[in-house]
């Protein structure tokens, strides 16, 4: 979303383009299968045979393998996200908590979104948004570990059992890394409802194109930003 003197900056490789775009299929596959896995209903006519629901299209067990395929591509997909990191320094704009420009970062876009100030200071990523992602990367891990840990219980002489198994031993029980596995999800869905509105917003009221940087790796700002110093040249990773 171009306006003016508006300068764009190149931030977000294909590669995590394309990672963040198979998450949000997956994680939607995951939360609304994980739902049925938690609470199941039945899905589809029972007929004369108790024995016909299990081959019925939408079965448990068909809940389960969508649900576990989509667990497994989603693992997958951290593959070029992770290669995108370490080639694109626009790919990885993590906090910094031991620098003075994150805490002020920090209160400056909390005024703003508080509507405290009309507007805050121009980054490439505020540093609320560096939190918030990092945290959604650290409950993705909570949630492959715990979610592994029950998949591999029913064959605890697999290699992967043998790594993840010990995570059930050392969370209590089975029954608390459910917990933690379904509460974890909740936080997640919550982060995405966040997340989508404050892209939204940013896009009404700071016009920077911040939903088409998804798609086109470009975002666009008025002035120089203040965490510009995080890319290794700010100018070769300006578009042109």
């Amino acid at each position: 979303m171009r306006q003016g003197a508006m300068k764009p900056y190149y931030l977000f490789s294909p590669w995590t383009r394309i990672f963040h775009w198979v998450m949000v299929i997956c994680v939607f596959i995951l939360f609304v299968t994980g739902l049925y896995i938690g609470n199941p209903f039945f899905l589809g006519t029972q007929g004369m045979e108790p024995t016909f629901a299990v081959t019925n299209g939408m079965a448990m067990e068909m809940i389960r393998y969508i649900h576990f395929l989509a667990a497994y591509v989603l693992v997958i997909s951290f593959i070029p996200r992770i290669y995108g990191f370490i080639i694109n320094p626009g790919d990885r704009l993590l906090p910094k908590p031991w620098t003075k420009l994150y805490w002020t970062g920090i209160m400056d876009t909390q005024l703003h979104y508080m509507f405290l100030r009309s507007k805050h200071r121009p980054y490439l990523r505020n540093s609320l948004a560096r939190s918030g992602y990092l945290a959604v990367y650290f409950m993705f891990l909570i949630e492959i570990i715990t979610g592994f840990a029950m998949y591999y219980m029913v064959e605890p002489n697999r290699f992967l059992a043998k790594i993840f198994g010990p995570f059930s031993n050392w969370l209590v029980n089975e029954y608390v890394v459910h917990l933690i596995h379904h509460f974890v999800a909740w936080f997640i869905i919550l982060f995405v409802i966040v997340h989508v509105y404050m892209a939204i917003r940013a896009d009404f009221t700071e016009k920077g194109g911040e939903v088409s940087s998804m798609f086109s790796g470009i975002k666009y700002l008025e002035e120089e930003p203040d965490d510009a110093g995080d890319l290794i040249d700010a100018k070769k990773c300006k578009a042109k």
